[in-house]
């Protein structure tokens, strides 16, 4: 019963209670960033092949948004459905809601490991690799991939937990595997000379001492929602509605898979006549790790705010959905103003984290100043699309997930390079932002911001 007072949105400060899950959850993210990012880091410090190698990973990217997308499937479609049947009294449904999407979870990460061992050198090439860079892909991948299902485990059940108001045990999920991760990473990359082969083994290792920890609580007693034999199997109507909530996630993470293969194989592209293809493919993989990084906080703050907008929603307390939404707007735009303004002044900074080949940071600085030339307005974007996805609005946060890049960025990374050569894919980003951006945050006003408003005065 403590528990279930303590994690009652309805009541407090809006912004400590916004925070409280933000914060742990937005470190959690950026050590999830970190399983990846890390290994980049080093891989592109290792004497003779580091910018081959780190090319190599670049190629990984897309396998790896895939297979997060899938977890987000499961994660964001029930981790708010769960906060809407708390809000709402019914924790039997909530507990179902879990049971289903743990059971789907499972079965999508043993089919995708299936597929991409079949199929992995065939996608590696399609999305940009050279025989130089293949290599390399392929030495990570095929280890990556035995990591497959604990990954999926930690990212899509972590929303769980953070659902119950268990913010900091949901960054101890993530916590847990980074310091591991960051271990053994140079451990087996330069100590044991395992190169790229031990970058993806420590990988592995983390993701399932993480996968054991998000089991061990939500299996325990000190959760809220349990993880029970009576809550597993598949049941068709709450998988549609999780599927259709989840699609939103889904997309977000599947298409920057699309958006980082295009981008590659129209890099390797338009540089092969001047043999720099692998040139921009590996300055596109570092602009898109320090995405990565500096994003992680905005992502956190809006997802961190789902639990609130959601229960606050089931309650009918629609005076506190607007006072979250109007919090979220003024945080999340003051920190990415900062961001942007560091991005555009000091761009060497970031592409030395990966690698001090010369003609890399030469490229690498001015494609990213046109990559970010309008990062700031991606704040708007994820307000809007984590306010629909917290309300189970699932139609309108999939439109404006798809809206930005399959609309907008992807047909603009195949028409731009015609003009502007390899730096036409950079600029198809700004482009994005601002559109996508700036149209989704004011539909989400005028239908969630008008409906909370007139609810509230109904009151």
């Amino acid at each position: 019963m403590e528990s279930r007072r303590k994690n009652d949105f309805s009541q407090g400060s809006i912004p400590k209670n916004i925070l409280s899950l933000a914060i742990p959850l937005t470190v959690a993210q950026l050590t999830v960033v970190l399983y990846n990012v890390v290994d980049r880091a080093f891989i592109g410090h290792i004497d003779a092949i580091g910018r081959d190698a780190f090319t190599g990973i670049g190629l990984v990217m897309p396998v790896t948004y895939i297979i997060t997308a899938f977890a987000n499937l499961c994660g964001t479609g029930g981790a708010p459905l769960c906060s809407i049947a708390r809000g709402e009294g019914d924790e039997g449904r909530a507990s179902r809601i879990m049971g289903v999407s743990f059971t789907f979870l499972l079965l999508l990460g043993a089919a995708l490991t299936a597929v991409f061992y079949l199929f992995h050198e065939p996608f590696l090439y399609l999305v940009g690799g050279s025989p130089d860079t293949v290599e390399h892909a392929r030495s990570y991948l095929l280890i990556y991939l035995a990591g497959t299902i604990p990954v999926m485990i930690g990212l899509g059940m972590n929303p769980f937990i953070n659902a119950q108001g268990f913010g900091r045990t949901g960054m101890m999920t993530t916590l847990l595997g980074a310091v591991i991760n960051l271990i053994l990473d140079p451990l087996f990359i330069f100590v044991l000379g395992m190169g790229v082969r031990g970058a993806a083994l420590a990988t592995v290792i983390a993701q399932v001492c993480s996968a054991a920890w998000v089991l061990a609580f939500l299996t325990g007693r000190r959760a809220i929602l349990r993880l029970d034999r009576g809550s597993l199997g598949l049941d068709g109507p709450i998988l549609r509605r999780v599927c259709g909530l989840g699609l939103t996630g889904f997309t977000f993470s599947v298409t920057n898979s699309l958006v980082q293969a295009i981008g590659n194989a129209q890099l390797q592209s338009y540089g092969a006549p001047s043999g720099t293809g692998d040139l921009y493919v590996a300055a596109m993989t570092a602009i898109t790790s320090v995405r990565e990084i500096v994003f992680q906080p905005i992502r956190g703050l809006t997802q961190g705010a789902q639990p609130v907008l959601g229960y606050n929603y089931g309650a009918g307390r629609y005076g506190r959905v607007r006072e979250s939404i109007r919090f979220l707007t003024v945080s999340c735009l003051a920190y990415n103003v900062v961001v942007w303004l560091l991005l555009l002044a000091f761009p060497g900074v970031f592409i030395l984290l990966f690698n001090d080949d010369p003609a890399l940071l030469e490229v690498g600085v001015k494609t990213m100043r046109i990559y970010y030339a309008a990062y700031v307005m991606m704040s708007f974007q994820m307000i809007g699309q984590n306010t629909f996805v917290a309300l189970g609005r699932a139609k309108q946060a999939v439109f404006f997930s798809l809206w930005r890049k399959v609309v907008l960025v992807m047909p603009l990374m195949l028409v731009f390079p015609r003009f502007w050569g390899p730096a036409g894919v950079f600029a198809a980003e700004p482009v994005s932002d601002v559109v996508g951006g700036g149209i989704c945050y004011l539909t989400m006003m005028a239908t969630v911001g008008r409906e909370m408003r007139e609810r509230e005065l109904a009151e």
